[in-house]
């Protein structure tokens, strides 16, 4: 968010957390004042070796659709059981309270995926509130069937909320500005203009009498963006990149305190991983593409590396928090458990078993978020929540393995008129 944000998803990146910044008319420049210590640049948590897993096969699927719009159109499979996952029971316990949070949004909203009618959830919500955490693995068992979405190959990245460098205020040695939500961007459903454009959006803004993409990064960077407010400074330009990468995190002040930030929105330009970009013109050697490899590369070559990061034309814009960090369903997002994908193939607040090549990707998640780099099927962005950690985990997640997405028993029965269409998984 991928993807809080985003992964990101963006997660997102994910990383994607919305909420909504009333932004002023104008940029707003605090006075300098002096800093109370010098700013340092963070050195990343060395990235998490993982522990070897050798994961599920997917399932024979003789409808795999390439290019499908959605889950329904690209070809589904009937999974292994639930049961036969075995599912860690602790793992299985955090997932039922997640799921719990997430069952208003799952019977109201409507699934872009196409799997799901928000009346399909309600006897697996329902049976979720009485559910203890003791029998968590056999409510899910007992409520879900799994479904393989295409061919099933699944590919997960990770998430976590960064700390940085930044100040509230303007002061020496916290220069780079960390914009709001601009008053002049301007989101458009297409889909009021034409039932063919429907589920599509964009963003931009309007030069005289003409609707025009709104700026991109360069162009923000270089001071064409007039009508954002700025509501902090951050202290080094390479940490605020990957604070928008993540969608939030937090500014430790120069005395020593905390405020937390999130994203509020972005600028309608694609986002451009930087990091394959890297790779193609061997500036990463193979094996060392982490999140931390990236970093100490563009810290060690400044205006290369400036050059580099605004290739992603994609811009965040941030909003002050004053609560817990939250998902693209307005909820939540928990570390280990939460987890964003593309709206369009695992529905928003549904569960997802990940059978990956290492043991921390590998086990049952929430779909709570979604990210402008986490999109297509069988794509992920885990979230590990905040702290060295979660920062070693994440910045070195690249998982490859079997994703099946967990539907209300009776699913894929009433999608494919009675029969599975496909093999199961023994």
């Amino acid at each position: 968010m991928t993807g809080v944000g985003l992964g990101v998803s963006y997660k997102s990146l994910v990383l994607g957390v919305a909420i909504v910044l009333s932004a002023c008319g104008a940029r707003i420049v605090p006075p300098s004042a002096p800093a109370a210590r010098a700013p340092t640049a963070r050195v990343p948590a060395p990235v998490r070796q993982p522990v070897a897993a050798t994961p599920l096969p997917p399932v024979t699927n003789l409808g795999v659709v390439t290019g499908g719009a959605n889950a329904a159109s690209a070809g589904l499979a009937a999974g292994p059981s639930v049961e036969s996952l075995a599912i860690d029971p602790a793992r299985a316990a955090a997932a039922l309270a997640a799921f719990r949070t997430s069952c208003r949004e799952l019977m109201r909203r409507s699934d872009a995926s196409g799997l799901t009618r928000g009346t399909d959830w309600q006897p697996a919500c329902a049976a979720a509130q009485s559910a203890s955490d003791r029998d968590a693995a056999r409510f899910f068992a007992s409520n879900f069937e799994t479904v393989q979405v295409g061919d099933g190959k699944a590919f997960a990245t990770g998430y976590y909320i960064p700390e940085i460098e930044g100040s509230l205020s303007r002061r020496s040695g916290y220069d780079v500005p960390i914009y709001g939500r601009p008053s002049d961007l301007i989101d458009v459903d297409l889909g009021k203009f034409s039932d063919a454009l429907k589920g599509k959006s964009i963003r931009g803004r309007v030069d005289g009498r003409t609707l025009v993409p709104y700026y991109d990064r360069t162009q923000i960077e270089s001071g064409a963006m007039t009508a954002a407010p700025i509501i902090g400074w951050a202290a080094d330009p390479v940490a605020l990149f990957f604070l928008q990468v993540q969608g939030s995190g937090i500014l430790r002040q120069p005395d020593g305190s905390t405020v937390r930030i999130g994203y509020d929105s972005q600028n309608g330009r694609e986002y451009t991983g930087i990091g394959a970009l890297m790779r193609t013109q061997g500036l990463l050697q193979p094996g060392h593409a982490s999140m931390q490899d990236i970093v100490a590369y563009l810290r060690a070559n400044p205006d290369q590396g400036r050059e580099i990061m605004r290739a992603n034309k994609s811009y965040v814009f941030f909003r002050l928090l004053d609560g817990p960090p939250l998902g693209a369903m307005g909820l939540p997002v928990i570390g280990g458990v939460s987890a964003a994908t593309d709206p369009r193939f695992i529905p928003l607040g549904a569960p997802v078993f990940l059978s990956m090549d290492r043991t921390d990707a590998t086990g049952l998640w929430i779909a709570q978020d979604t990210g402008g780099a986490i999109k297509g099927a069988n794509r992920v962005d885990t979230f590990w929540g905040a702290g060295a950690d979660a920062e070693a985990i994440a910045g070195g997640m690249s998982a490859h393995g079997t994703a099946f997405v967990l539907v209300p028993i009776g699913t894929l029965a009433r999608l494919q008129g009675g029969a599975s269409g496909a093999t199961p998984q023994p």
